[in-house]
């Protein structure tokens, strides 16, 4: 099928109060997270390509009720692939699904996020916080002096906003996150941030910023519990632990080793509580997929760093470095190792084809650089026995 490409520019002022304070640790700790006033400031719309070039590939991705994406932090393929340190995680690849040839986009962590819902991470290479602009003073924005410095509030569509156009429902589920719908920064404080906004890259669009119901939709890790056993889960659903808990460490979970066992762990339990959930046990088919952010070590850059588009001058595709990404179905293939060179542009690609969404967001959207959808992983099992 020729590929239609159509930009989309929204435009709208952006009126920011009421965020909150707070540091990573990376910086100098501040223990403040009381609301900061932020200044108005006006956001610019970022250009967006939507694509509707589906193929056989996509067409062949069977429809999911339910997506539950996990995301862990920093760690390589070969930190967790065959380490002694993540043995569940080992074994969740071997019995279910493995994307052996997976890539994040950028380092540091932040625009990674932003790239699993946005199919682009709209020129932002830094940690800053959602709300920072150019010249911003900030604490949380250290490098708002810099030239050609990105707002880091996006005016443009991502995964949610089409997800609510086809009548479907999202949520956001963060451990230690303070308050349902909070738009702090770290918590409980920036030498101790068990909880920060770079590793929730829905904060960063502004129609979730603006969305009336936020507090229902950005909750805390405690509500997937009751979900299940309710029932009452969303079709899309964004987990992520804390930084103790999500291999990424803090000054009191510092040790690689632990960390990763420690993660290993905690993964392992939220796979569990999915599972053992009645809703996995129905015809309806749903996914879990553990994946990272970015591999472990950015300075060295050994190996290969990117697929799908990698451009180590580019902006939107500068390398990740290779991280494992796992897929669980309760109704899927078993057992599957596929090699395919995938990126987040792919996984985007796939949950919108796996939640009948037709049309591609940016980079998830470009065939010409390799993005295809993850057949082999999302396939059922009488595909996989033809």
């Amino acid at each position: 099928m020729t590929a239609a490409r159509t930009l989309v520019l929204t435009f709208c002022t952006l009126n920011l109060s009421s965020l909150m304070g707070g540091c990573s640790f990376r910086h100098s700790p501040l223990t403040n997270t009381s609301p900061l006033a932020q200044p108005s400031t006006s956001a610019s719309p970022s250009p967006t390509i939507v694509s509707t070039n589906v193929t056989p590939a996509d067409r062949a991705i069977p429809r999911y009720k339910h997506i539950f994406t996990i995301v862990a932090e920093n760690k390589g393929y070969q930190q967790i692939i065959g380490s002694p340190n993540a043995p569940r995680l080992t074994q969740l690849a071997k019995t279910y699904g493995l994307a052996s040839n997976f890539y994040g986009e950028v380092h540091p962590s932040e625009a990674n996020y932003i790239a699993m819902l946005g199919g682009s991470n709209f020129g932002i290479h830094d940690d800053d916080a959602f709300y920072c602009h150019a010249g911003s003073s900030d604490p949380f924005c250290p490098h708002a002096q810099k030239p050609d410095y990105p707002n880091h509030t996006i005016v443009a569509p991502s995964l949610l906003d089409q997800l609510k156009q086809k009548g479907l429902t999202w949520k956001g589920y963060f451990e230690n996150l303070p308050s349902p719908g909070s738009k702090t920064v770290v918590f409980p404080s920036g030498i101790r941030a068990l909880y920060a906004v770079k590793h929730n890259g829905f904060m960063n669009f502004k129609s979730v910023q603006d969305d009336p119901n936020l507090a229902q939709k950005v909750v805390g890790l405690d509500r997937l519990s009751m979900d299940l056993k309710s029932g009452k889960v969303p079709n899309y659903s964004h987990i992520i632990l804390n930084l103790c808990h999500e291999m990424h460490g803090l000054l009191e979970c510092h040790n690689e080793d632990r960390l990763i066992q420690t993660g290993d762990a905690q993964i392992g339990k939220v796979v569990d509580q999915i599972m053992k959930s009645s809703i996995w046990s129905l015809p309806d088919n749903s996914a879990i997929v553990i994946t990272w952010d970015e591999d472990n070590d950015p300075a060295k850059k050994t190996g290969t760093q990117g697929c799908c588009g990698f451009d180590p001058q580019g902006l939107s595709n500068f390398g990740g470095g290779h991280i494992a990404t796992i897929v669980i179905t309760n109704h899927g293939a078993r057992g599957i190792v596929d090699s395919t060179p995938y990126n987040h542009y792919s996984l985007l690609r796939t949950t919108e084809d796996a939640l009948g969404i037709s049309e591609y967001l940016n980079e998830a959207g470009d065939l010409s650089k390799g993005v295809k959808p993850m057949q082999k992983l999302f396939a059922l099992r009488e595909a996989q026995s033809k």
